[in-house]
């Protein structure tokens, strides 16, 4: 954690709430895409993501020091989307559009590249949304935060063991998903982005 992240975090415990603004502000970009992956769908990232901000602030003296912030935030956020995953039982999700790849530039691909590259994408977020949220959260931790297994274990509350074990799954999963929808994926830390 930098200097003014620590800063920012002595000052919001001593109540400050500008200072806590800051570290929303400086979270709320990585907070809202893990939701947004994990949840699959816009508003349900919003809320959730204000959801993890709130037990964050009402939870800023639990945290240790000797941990990442980054992985205190994302723990908070991971454990409040597995939590209302469950609730949603296995109601299956879609991904229709991608928020921000909209607004982002089309970095000179063409209207068919785009578009090979949306279905790919809808694809993976397709067979990743079938996987239960134990096994989801670490596959998008690692694949679309590049979380190291340490960071990961830390984040869930896991061993690394168990973390490499769980993404071990998860990857045979999307395999056998794959091949029972007839998808011709490859899951690489490249081609989940």
């Amino acid at each position: 954690m930098d200097n003014q992240e620590l800063l920012w975090l002595e000052q919001a415990r001593r109540g400050d709430q500008l200072a806590f603004g800051k570290l929303v502000q400086a979270y709320q970009r990585p907070v809202y895409n893990l939701a947004y992956r994990m949840l699959g769908n816009a508003a349900e990232a919003e809320d959730a993501a204000q959801e993890t901000f709130v037990r964050m602030y009402t939870k800023l003296h639990t945290y240790q020091s000797d941990r990442k912030l980054s992985s205190w935030v994302l723990s908070i956020a991971s454990h409040y989307c597995i939590d209302r995953l469950r609730r949603r039982r296995f109601n299956w999700l879609s991904l229709d559009e991608e928020p921000v790849a909209a607004v982002l530039p089309s970095g000179g691909r063409g209207p068919e590249e785009r578009a090979l590259c949306r279905e790919t994408r809808d694809e993976v977020q397709s067979l990743v949304d079938r996987l239960a949220p134990g096994y989801r959260a670490p596959l998008i931790l690692r694949y679309w935060h590049d979380l190291s297994y340490a960071e990961i274990a830390q984040v869930m509350g896991l061993s690394v063991q168990a973390v490499k074990s769980r993404l071990h799954r998860a990857r045979l999963q999307l395999a056998d998903a794959r091949v029972q929808s007839g998808a011709t994926l490859v899951m690489t830390a490249a081609g989940a982005r």
